[in-house]
């Protein structure tokens, strides 16, 4: 049996908010682009969400703090890579702090000039469509330009932990759902 807990209404703490939403699995996805000077920088994010079928549009949350989207926005362009479950190293060089996280990622560059990280299971290249503020982080929102498939299953993370889905075995015919 699971532990139960209840928040009560106005009391929600951040630490309640990140162990709710912990239960929720999200796909690992790095967010690529250059600086003004052409350097690639990158981050990580587990918000990643088609928004729109037509127009084909994205969205991701990043924090206000961080020091990697200021110096991507400029660019107005960005890669979504899909980290596959062969890349943990890959989420943790992009999640760390500091100028030099893309040192020994292998990459190449997309038809809109962004990075795509070799091995991900796949990229979508957008264009920056609009940013919003929203509470401590802003949410972005992305044209899709290009998208193209790789290899290998998609990273995911959930209560802490980096894994990978698993399907069920489809029921047969006999057995009931």
């Amino acid at each position: 049996m699971n532990a139960q807990t209840t928040v009560p209404v106005g009391t929600i703490t951040p630490s309640d908010y990140r162990q709710i939403f912990g239960l929720l699995p999200t796909g690992v996805v790095a967010i690529t682009g250059l600086t003004d000077d052409g350097k690639p920088m990158g981050f990580v994010v587990g918000t990643f969400q088609s928004l729109s079928l037509e127009p084909a549009l994205v969205t991701f949350c990043v924090d206000k703090s961080s020091s990697t989207w200021p110096a991507l926005r400029n660019l107005g362009r960005f890669t979504a890579n899909m980290l596959s479950i062969e890349q943990l190293s890959v989420c943790k060089a992009l999640a760390r702090k500091g100028d030099d996280k893309f040192h020994g990622i292998d990459y190449e560059e997309s038809a809109i000039g962004t990075p795509r990280i070799i091995n991900s299971t796949a990229w979508i290249d957008c264009k920056v469509l609009s940013e919003i503020v929203a509470g401590d982080h802003y949410m972005i929102v992305g044209s899709v330009s290009a998208m193209e498939a790789g290899m290998g299953d998609a990273l995911m993370f959930c209560g802490g932990k980096f894994g990978e889905f698993t399907l069920w075995p489809s029921p047969t015919p006999t057995e009931k759902a």
